[in-house]
């Protein structure tokens, strides 16, 4: 961006749109896109202010063949004149951002058409120039991954990328450009009327470039200090005052933040109304936190961490991998390329000074966020309108200020195609208007509830579908099957479906337990477009033996992924005892590590399709007869039979006895040390009322949890209680992660004991204000109105999709806390406590690692007492403990079963 032309910003951007759209030996536009879709790959790009950056991945077998079309970006590109047309309509649509003294980073229409055309540039010729100056071999770095041999990827990297052109012109140097924050503009106090209902505070310096001082990181150090959230951070503090509610400080290191001009170092304050009028005082805790800092034995701390955690991650995704690579090679020397920009390597005082020295309160600007400040903004920002006052930081602020702003930039750039939208006009309601969704259309085949937009009116809707099917739980092969279909059925969409998204209509496709979910979003216009691409898909739907290979191994590592995680096996062997007929994740990795086949799948979706029943609900900016088409298109390309009895959307859940029920499992992942203890309480199939009682105590609940089983017990990071709705049963559970070097299982159940007696013993004398307070609190969560229109949909949806049907159960809900009384709270506790209680508890015991402080073997009977234990065997590597899942489906068989229940009234 800085190189770009005075006459012509965002030129930069733009030639990075280009050089995709085909080349002289791919012509096709879309090809590389195209190509990588057919073969399981993904691309992107981005420009920011001194560099472009792009990147791909494909199946390895396609690799050598995508390089080459990858390389025809910087050899060849066509760029031919209408598709320069046609994509500055697409750049446009995107999003940029201009600050005074600043270009406009992504272009738009007005830079890159309307002013050319006026003074008579020729964007063509000038594009053109632009990337024969700056598309140059000897500015460029490459990484590359795969598992071809070093060799060989040398080989084909020369082969290949010989023919990028080398213009031998000096590498551009931006040392010498003028400080953009140095402006009247910039050291000023903007009052800013935000979209959403939220005071913020938003501090920002623009200091010399910190770039070169990498091995120090200075402002990472010191946004380290200020972002810290523990005992005595600055959040603490100002959270203590009921000042601030969330605290972002530093720098992104993005090259909009940092780059070889400036480097931004900002902080961001999430403040409460009491906070918002006091915002002038938040600097004094910066000020104390960093004059009272010692800084080496910090600096030491972080640096250890930091160290560990590079030694010890994972691997990630090879496309992030070799573009964080890429990037490195443009920053660091050689030996740094692949800790550079992760690793603190040396601790250096008069660095770190030099940068403290200039968080001054007469560098800063402040920009101070709040709906309080509508009415009293005159200007208006350029590009999007946006309502602000500028003034003068006064004296006395002056004095006191130490403070600062993150400053994030997100730009999507949707492309010019047929799924743009044109016509933004809000339509007229056709039906009487409702506060909640009406049923506009029912029938034997689906059902349709809808509810026009009279609240944020705006151009947009949501569609979103339930498409219920009764083969999905009939085995665990078809769950399987279930999932490989929707993947692939999203596989299948890529190519078609992504016009659409980077027109910003987006879509979802979910394989819910009883049924295939749709939901699409966007501008109206055109989300018709898109709704009927993935109908037609999947009517139509077809899957390869190559793509369904692919989609395979990736499933199963997907399950994989899942079951090593503590928290994830405890869910699955919960619901697993819980609801009756649930297939677990062990089964659907046994299921498709016995061998399926593609055409196993197609026999699937034939079955799949056969018999469906349809339930959508439509909201926003449609009319009521264009909604009910969305149905109509839903039965008539799919032409499927009416189901031939209903098909539950929750599972029965069954009843556990009056007893303590315990459940060991070992982690899957042997190098975990990590455990995890969940002890669940049922109630069973309760009202709103109860469900809402049982959220008001999980509420008085979790700051004791925490205060006893973390910070005094220092059990584990993560403790939490939690409300728990299984298929409309109710309960309630406290959750501990633990390490198991230090504690074992046993001894975190016994503590988790012990906090819910002392717990009752607390709550049984809960005062009446304590009470009141407690309730008034749960009720503003609850009337906390909708700060966009897609919350409103969510909450709608959620009963559309369990068939609840209870659209103003946030009425109900806050009636009910009105109506309650404080013996009801501590009568509910009580009845699911001692002897009266169902307790399940779910140990997932570390798969490795030394065992912690505890009870030895001899002492569990004594503890538990008239215990029944289900203590399940480890699975093998192969993840398949089939002793397991019989001892579990042998406990649960003869238990009893809760009717299938809704929570109503």
């Amino acid at each position: 961006i800085f190189c770009d032309p005075a006459d012509l910003p965002g030129l930069a951007h733009f030639l990075e749109h280009m050089v995709f759209m085909g080349s002289e030996k791919y012509p096709s536009e879309n090809g590389f896109d195209a190509f990588l879709k057919k073969h399981g790959g993904s691309d992107n790009a981005s420009t920011d202010c001194e560099r472009t950056v792009f990147q791909f991945d494909v199946q390895r077998k396609s690799f050598k063949e995508a390089l080459d079309r990858w390389a025809q970006f910087f050899i060849c590109p066509l760029m031919i004149r209408d598709a320069i047309d046609r994509e500055v309509e697409a750049v446009d649509s995107g999003e940029s951002l201009c600050v005074s003294g600043l270009k406009v980073p992504a272009g738009n229409a007005q830079t890159l058409k309307q002013e050319p055309k006026k003074k008579k540039i020729n964007v063509y010729k000038r594009l053109r120039a632009f990337w024969k100056k700056h598309y140059s071999a000897h500015y460029m770095s490459l990484a590359v991954q795969s598992k071809e041999k070093l060799d060989t990827l040398e080989e084909w990297v020369r082969e290949i990328f010989s023919k990028v052109p080398n213009n031998g012109l000096p590498k551009p140097d931006f040392s010498d450009l003028p400080d953009p924050f140095d402006t009247p503009a910039f050291n000023k106090l903007y009052r800013v009327v935000p979209v959403r209902k939220v005071h913020a505070l938003n501090i920002t310096w623009a200091l010399p470039p910190q770039e070169k001082y990498y091995r120090v990181k200075p402002l990472h150090y010191i946004s380290w200090l200020i972002g810290h959230e523990g005992t005595g951070s600055i959040l603490s503090v100002l959270r203590k005052k009921c000042w601030a509610l969330a605290l972002f400080g530093g720098n992104s290191e993005t090259g909009f933040d940092q780059n070889t001009t400036y480097s931004i170092f900002s902080i961001s304050i999430t403040l409460t109304d009491e906070g918002f009028q006091n915002f002038y005082q938040v600097h004094k805790h910066l000020k104390m936190l960093i004059l009272s800092v010692d800084q080496f034995r910090i600096y030491e701390e972080i640096q250890k961490i930091e160290a560990n955690e590079f030694h010890y991650q994972e691997q990630i995704d090879p496309i992030e991998y070799v573009e964080d690579v890429c990037e490195n090679m443009q920053l660091f020397p050689k030996e740094d390329f692949l800790t550079g920009d992760q690793l603190m390597f040396e601790f250096n005082p008069q660095v770190i000074s030099a940068a403290l020295s200039l968080l001054t309160p007469e560098k800063a600007n402040l920009m101070l966020l709040s709906p309080e400040h509508e009415g009293q903004c005159p200007l208006r920002e350029k590009w999007f309108g946006t309502q602000y006052s500028v003034e003068d930081i006064q004296q006395n602020w002056m004095e006191q200020w130490t403070a600062n702003l993150e400053f994030n930039i997100d730009l999507h750039l949707p492309a010019e195609n047929k799924f743009i939208a044109t016509d933004f006009t809000l339509k007229p309601s056709d039906c009487p208007d409702t506060e909640f969704p009406v049923q506009i259309a029912n029938s034997d085949r689906g059902c349709l509830w809808y509810k026009k937009d009279n609240k944020f009116k705006i151009p947009k809707a949501y569609i979103r579908f339930h498409i219920i099917s009764p083969v999905i739980q009939k085995s665990a092969k078809n769950v399987v099957l279930f999932d490989l279909l929707v993947n692939i059925l999203g596989h299948n969409l890529a190519e078609p479906a992504y016009e659409a998204e980077v027109a910003q209509l987006d879509y979802k496709l979910v394989a819910g337990e009883h049924g295939l979910v749709i939901k699409v979003k966007g501008f109206n216009h055109k989300l018709p477009l898109l709704f009927h691409l993935i109908i037609d898909h999947l009517a139509d739907f077809s899957a390869s033996p190559d793509v369904f290979s692919m989609f395979s191994e990736q499933l199963k590592k997907t399950y994989f992924n899942i079951l090593i995680k503590p928290e994830k096996l405890s869910k699955d062997v919960r619901l697993l005892i819980l609801e009756h007929s649930r297939w677990s994740m062990v089964e659907k990795y046994q299921a498709l590590s016995a061998g399926l086949s593609s055409d196993d799948l197609m026999e699937f979706s034939r079955c799949f399709r056969a018999q469906l029943f349809a339930e959508g609900l439509v909201q926003g900016n449609f009319s009521s007869a264009e909604s009910v088409q969305f149905l109509q298109y839903i039965t008539e390309k799919l032409q499927f039979t009416k189901l031939p009895a209903e098909v539950p959307v929750m599972f029965q859940v069954v009843e556990l006895p009056l007893k303590h029920h315990v459940c060991k499992v070992k982690s899957l992942n042997k190098g975990d040390a990590n455990s995890e203890v969940t002890v669940y309480y049922q109630s069973g199939p309760k009202n709103l009322k109860e469900y809402t009682l049982m959220e008001l105590l999980v509420m008085h609940m979790e700051e004791p949890c925490f205060d006893f089983l973390r910070t005094k017990e220092t059990l584990g990071y993560h403790v939490y209680p939690t409300c728990r709705n299984t298929s409309g049963v109710l309960g309630f559970s406290v959750t501990v992660e633990t390490q198991a070097t230090k504690f074992n299982t046993e001894l975190v159940e016994l503590k988790i004991e012990e906090f819910l007696t002392s717990f009752g013993e607390k709550l049984s004398e809960l005062t009446e204000d304590a009470f009141n307070t407690q309730v008034t609190a749960l009720v503003k969560l609850k009337e906390c109105e909708d700060t966009h229109l897609g919350e409103e949909v969510d909450r709608n949806w959620s009963e559309v999709v369990t068939q609840q049907y209870v659209f103003n159960r946030l009425n109900k809900e806050i009636d009910a806390l009105r109506q309650m009384s404080r013996s009801e709270l501590v009568l509910w506790f009580q009845e699911h406590r001692g002897q009266k209680s169902r307790k399940l508890s779910v140990h997932v015991s570390s798969g490795g690692g030394q065992r912690g402080e505890g009870h030895e073997d001899a002492e569990e009977d004594s503890m538990y007492g008239e215990v029944s234990k289900l203590s399940f065997l480890q699975a093998s590597p192969k993840m398949a403990p089939a002793v397991s899942i019989m001892d579990i489906q042998a406990f649960i068989k003869n238990l009893p079963l809760f009717p299938y229940h809704k929570i109503l009234e």
